[in-house]
């Protein structure tokens, strides 16, 4: 086989750590304390919130679906978490209970996940498409948080020891072994999904459903159950960013996780997930999201005009789905040359033996 195309075929599929590579090259060029260890931290930091999402965003993706709410969900999941540490839940009888915060980030993540299952049964029991499915649970999330306080925040989550729900800032400010604690988050996270999408059945079936849905149905695989699930899962890594924004922050606001689902899908894309699904890897979405951050960071630490990121992040994006389509017409194109080597190489029947 043409050596070149192989070469090309390595380079096409290490594309985004190529990028990140260039990204951290040029940023420490041109600012000074780019590599330092503690911005290095401060940005992972940052890329734990989208890498979160992008995990939840791949799943979905890779059965040919899409998430658009991630971001509202993220922002209705703070502000859920806000009600439940300041006002706490109020009862039928004039009562009022207050939880912790462990108990607070368990409710919230449950609330997460029910959003998600809600967008999965309409997908999958009512025949919406995704797109339209996810884009109106993204207004009503919105608006719902809007609803939640009359579209002011919740200020000041620090609890009171009284209550005993102190200690929810630990949850995005913290560390443990010198790491912050949603960077642990987003690794737990991102080692679930490759055990989920690697060793189980059900990474089978969410593969093949993106792969071929009729010929996945015709094979028995539980299409519904899986489609659901994936939404489901998108639901609890969107409440899980909700909860460490509110915990950094110390505020719940209504709008938190505007436009997040564009960097989540943009690191999708980015890490090599095909939009039209059955191809693609968690890991190279958390590459994806590196490099999203990256790039947003090192552009805010060099100046660079809010408009001019804009701009330059859109141009990054469909540049990565314009190489996924030459990578894929490239692989097609490598499949059938290596069938015809094939052919070429198993004499044909009808040609005689030599004795």
């Amino acid at each position: 086989m043409n050596q070149k195309y192989m070469l090309y075929m390595y380079l096409l599929k290490a594309r985004t750590f190529i990028a990140l590579l260039l990204v951290v090259i040029f940023f420490s060029v041109m600012v000074p304390n780019f590599l330092t260890t503690s911005n290095l931290l401060i940005m992972t930091q940052h890329v734990a919130i989208t890498g979160l999402l992008a995990i939840g965003m791949t799943l979905v993706i890779l059965t040919g679906g899409i998430d658009l709410s991630v971001g509202a969900v993220a922002g209705i999941c703070g502000m859920v978490a806000g009600a439940l540490l300041t006002n706490g839940l109020p009862l039928w009888n004039g009562s009022i209970i207050f939880f912790n915060v462990p108990e607070v980030i368990l409710i919230v993540a449950v609330f997460g996940i029910l959003i998600g299952f809600v967008n999965g049964t309409v997908v999958t029991r009512f025949g919406v498409a995704p797109f339209i499915c996810t884009l109106g649970m993204m207004y009503v999330a919105r608006g719902s948080a809007l609803l939640f306080n009359d579209g002011s925040t919740y200020a000041n989550l620090n609890g009171m020891e009284a209550l005993g729900n102190t200690g929810f800032s630990i949850l995005g400010s913290g560390s443990l072994l010198g790491i912050y604690i949603p960077i642990w988050l987003m690794v737990g996270f991102l080692l679930l999904s490759l055990w989920l999408t690697t060793k189980t059945p059900l990474g089978r079936y969410i593969y093949a459903i993106g792969g071929n849905e009729s010929a996945a149905r015709l094979a028995g695989v539980p299409i519904v159950k899986s489609k659901i699930f994936v939404y489901a899962f998108s639901g609890l890594c969107a409440g899980i960013v909700g909860l460490v924004v509110a915990s950094q922050l110390q505020t719940a606001h209504p709008m938190t996780g505007n436009m997040f689902e564009m960097d989540a899908i943009g690191a999708t894309v980015l890490g090599g997930t095909a939009l039209a699904g059955g191809r693609g890897r968690v890991s190279g979405s958390i590459i994806g999201a590196f490099v999203i951050v990256f790039l947003a960071d090192g552009m805010v630490m060099m100046g660079v005009s809010d408009f001019w990121q804009m701009v330059i992040k859109g141009l990054v994006i469909v540049t990565a789905v314009i190489v996924d389509q030459f990578q894929q017409r490239l692989q097609n194109k490598v499949i059938l040359m290596r069938r015809h080597e094939e052919k070429m190489a198993v004499p044909s029947a009808s040609q005689p033996t030599q004795s």
